[in-house]
């Protein structure tokens, strides 16, 4: 029979294990992102333009923990957005459950990404897309906020040119068109080459076919992206789909 005082050791040592375990994991410190609770909460979201937070477990891991690194690290160059966590305990003295509650947020939905813009902290944007994809997350952010993050095969001149792009008249467009094939010229970098092509190529089939293309093209590369294609070509279609995001986004700041 085991005695009282060996289960009252053995606790002991779980703890402790637990403990260990706990301090480890947490160490996990992810570029670009700050950890904020209830006592600061609206104290540092009313000091920044946008503020990205991640509402999740205490101890988040695996591929969606991962996505969010990725999303925080991006955000480093863009001095106007800060990308924070908060992290909800359902044990001991339940620590930002009342921040959760606040915003409707379930143990459930974690990662759940809420997006506060201009200081407000009261009116939180919802994320709804999937939270496994970066560059979907990304999108939220600049779609919301109006400010240009870094994505694979984007190029923050080209993307700030496509809504002035897409809103123009059509002869407004040709000239625009020809800033772009200008600006495109005076690039040294092959990736920036062939990414500019991609932007000059899609402002002619707007030019020829309207702005219905756009979505058009996203459906046609999607479709090739999912299919059986080397890694390379997989890499090469997920950059279009970067930029054909842009223009996306451009009809959405038309609207």
């Amino acid at each position: 029979m085991v005695s009282v005082t060996t289960v009252a050791n053995m606790s002991l040592v779980l703890l402790a294990l637990f403990a260990f375990i706990c301090k480890h994991i947490h160490a996990d410190v992810v570029q670009g992102s700050v950890s904020l609770n209830s006592g600061v909460f609206d104290k540092i979201i009313e000091k920044h333009k946008a503020v990205l937070v991640k509402f999740d477990e205490t101890y988040p891991y695996g591929g969606k923990q991962d996505t969010f690194k990725e999303v925080a690290k991006s955000s480093v160059s863009q001095p106007e957005l800060l990308v924070a966590e908060v992290h909800v305990a359902d044990y001991g003295e339940k620590d930002n459950t009342d921040l959760a509650e606040r915003f409707a947020i379930t143990k459930e939905a974690f990662p759940a990404y809420r997006l506060f813009i201009n200081g407000n902290s009261k009116a939180a944007i919802s994320y709804t897309g999937d939270t496994l994809q970066a560059d979907s997350i990304k999108n939220f952010i600049m779609a919301e906020s109006g400010l240009w993050l870094g994505r694979p095969g984007c190029l923050e001149e080209f993307d700030k040119l496509v809504p002035d792009f897409l809103k123009a008249s059509d002869d407004k467009k040709t000239a625009l068109l020809q800033q772009a094939e200008e600006a495109a010229s005076k690039l040294t970098k092959e990736e920036d080459k062939a990414a500019a092509d991609t932007y000059i190529k899609t402002m002619k089939k707007v030019l020829d076919k309207g702005n219905s293309f756009i979505q058009d093209e996203v459906k046609r590369v999607e479709k090739l992206r999912s299919g059986k294609v080397s890694d390379n070509k997989k890499q090469q279609l997920g950059d279009r789909l970067n930029i054909l995001a842009s223009f996306q986004l451009g009809l959405k700041d038309e609207l």
